[in-house]
């Protein structure tokens, strides 16, 4: 079973659907009690920085997202839930973020003339060809964006997925059972489907019982 956090934040129903088209059982959670009955995690998030971290706080979550994102259990974040991840964002001065990961949020520059926020479709690049997350997903492939800041790891190793639009950033991370993404995948057609494909397998292989 597949727990979407549901902390005030957003339509939640697309993740859910698109999790559900693949074959799992996603449902949303909204207490630490219906967090710890799952066997695999999703945080998304929308808007600003500041509101989500905020209101993952006030939601009595914040300690058991942080907890499960350093576990070794499968973790997936989407857009400003993958941001919160990291250390700090240039869109909040002062907010923290989960700090799962070394790095911060930066806001695109606008100085290569492209429109901010980014909106639409633009291709990615795989720099992790043997991570299970990214089955079936190839260089060139499209995926859909909807932002105005990138996070910017301070280990590039780290670093699944790059894209440019006017700077080269990570469009997704990994690390473990741990991947996220700046796109929204829900959105993403075929490659955003295959990498929720490929979580919900990675979430029912940790969660089997093991046979002796």
């Amino acid at each position: 079973m597949i727990g979407i956090v549901d902390y005030n934040i957003g339509n939640l129903r697309s993740v859910q659907k698109a999790l559900q088209h693949v074959g799992a059982e996603a449902v949303f959670v909204r207490t630490p009690e219906e967090i710890a009955r799952v066997d695999a995690l999703v945080l998304p998030g929308v808007g600003a920085f500041g509101d989500c971290v905020r209101s993952l706080a006030a939601s009595g979550m914040w300690d058991d997202v942080l907890a499960w994102a350093k576990s070794e259990r499968p973790f997936f974040g989407i857009c400003v839930g993958y941001q919160m991840l990291f250390e700090s964002s240039e869109e909040a001065p002062g907010e923290k973020g989960l700090g799962i990961f070394a790095g911060e949020v930066r806001r695109f520059s606008g100085k290569h003339g492209l429109k901010i926020p980014q909106i639409g479709w633009n291709t990615v690049t795989v720099k992790q060809p043997e991570n299970s997350f990214l089955n079936g997903v190839l260089t060139g492939d499209f995926v859909y964006f909807v932002h105005s800041y990138y996070a910017q790891p301070h280990d590039t190793s780290l670093i699944a997925l790059e894209t440019t639009y006017g700077e080269t950033f990570a469009a997704a991370v990994a690390r473990g059972n741990l991947f996220a993404t700046q796109f929204h995948p829900e959105k993403s057609q075929r490659a955003g489907l295959q990498m929720l494909k490929n979580f919900v397998a990675l979430s029912e292989a940790v969660s089997a019982p093991i046979v002796k």
